[in-house]
């Protein structure tokens, strides 16, 4: 099993930057696609950003230009830099990733960490 484990969270001011940390442990393989998602209250989670293990990455149109993605990926450990952040980005984040074991193909949840964008 892995484990994903963020950090960072927290409160900050509109046009306010935060930076957010998520390290994979446990049984693992190679991490193929590590991700940020977001879910606000009353609203379905959605994709943030994603990066593959050879550095593809890709991002929702609302955090293009703010957001970026990048990985270690000796330490499993993806990391989210928001900068300008808005009231909307305010959230609960969630940090995803994924393997495959054998011909088994798993994906992993980290437990979220609220972001809250306010003056």
């Amino acid at each position: 099993q892995v484990q994903l484990v963020e950090s960072g969270g927290g409160l900050v001011q509109p046009g306010g930057s935060l930076r957010l940390s998520c390290t994979a442990s446990g049984v693992i393989f190679t991490i193929r696609r590590m991700g940020w998602y977001r879910q606000a209250p009353g609203k379905e989670r959605e994709l943030v950003a994603a990066i593959s293990n050879g550095g593809t990455t890709n991002y929702a149109d609302s955090v293009k230009g703010r957001f970026t993605i990048s990985r270690d990926n000796a330490k499993n450990t993806v990391f989210l830099q928001m900068n300008s952040l808005k009231p909307e980005d305010t959230a609960v984040y969630y940090c995803n990733a994924d393997q495959f074991v054998g011909p088994d193909f798993q994906v992993y949840w980290g437990q979220g960490t609220q972001v809250t964008v306010s003056s």
